[in-house]
């Protein structure tokens, strides 16, 4: 079954840089764009940065452009956001999946915290 294990979250200061990765079994990954989607306490889940299947294509919200960079490794199965010049307004559980969602699974997701 499809599985998406999240990781590399943790507490990083105003302006520092954090790389998240996420693991994906039980489908066909360089079948699928895949997403990154955040969601703050209180807040929606949304749309962070997507990339196409072989990686040529890539996607931000305006609110990480520039900061953010979405790559992926088919041969691992695995799809990484590098997220540089940090903020407090980007502490929020991260979590990978498939664009468009192909189901209503999500992987723990892994947390991301912007503090001094």
């Amino acid at each position: 079954q499809v599985q998406l294990v999240e990781s590399g979250g943790g507490l990083v200061q105003p302006g520092g840089s954090l790389r998240v990765s996420c693991v994906a079994s039980g489908f066909t990954f360089s079948g699928y764009w895949m997403k990154w989607y955040r969601q703050a306490p209180g807040k929606e889940r949304d749309g962070v940065a997507e990339i196409s299947r072989f990686g040529r294509t890539t996607n931000y919200a305006d609110s990480v452009k520039g900061r953010f960079t979405i790559s992926r490794d088919n041969v691992k199965n695995t799809v990484y956001l590098q997220m540089n010049s940090l903020k407090p307004e980007d502490t929020a559980v991260y979590y990978c999946n498939t664009a468009p969602l192909q189901s209503d699974y999500w992987g723990q997701g892994t947390q991301v915290t912007v503090s001094s």
